[in-house]
């Protein structure tokens, strides 16, 4: 499978093609289903709620583009619902104190975002679908 990423270094952007060669696939662990429970009644109310970052990523299909390294979500730059071109950029993944903009490999529309601001991934993880 050839990837594209667009790696900037000192400044100075470089558009890298890479070819999996030979790699074990991953092997894929069942979605496990959430039990919500309530969660116990203050006394006081709060004044304020803050509002939440984003929302709680959704569980990723085996069409997800997976991470292409371990790393940090430094930054999601795309929403659910948004369109999005081949080659645009769609998160930054930190990685050994270098950011890589995590690029998409096709147009199409942002289907489900798997990953929150924040968060360590690792090779293979699903990051984002795209239909």
């Amino acid at each position: 499978m050839l990837r594209k990423f667009k790696i900037s270094i000192d400044g100075k952007e470089y558009l890298v093609e890479m070819e999996e060669i030979g790699g074990t696939p991953q092997p894929v662990l069942p979605v496990q289903p959430v039990v919500e429970t309530p969660a116990p009644q203050t006394a006081t109310p709060a004044a304020s709620e803050a509002p939440s970052v984003s929302e709680a990523p959704i569980a990723a299909g085996a069409d997800a583009m997976p991470s292409p390294m371990p790393g940090t979500i430094l930054r999601i730059l795309v929403n659910v619902g948004d369109t999005v071109a081949e080659n645009q950029p769609l998160m930054i993944l930190e990685a050994m104190k270098m950011e890589n903009e995590i690029v998409a490999g096709k147009a199409g529309t942002v289907a489900g975002i798997h990953v929150n601001q924040g968060e360590m991934v690792n090779p293979g993880d699903p990051l984002i679908t795209i239909h």
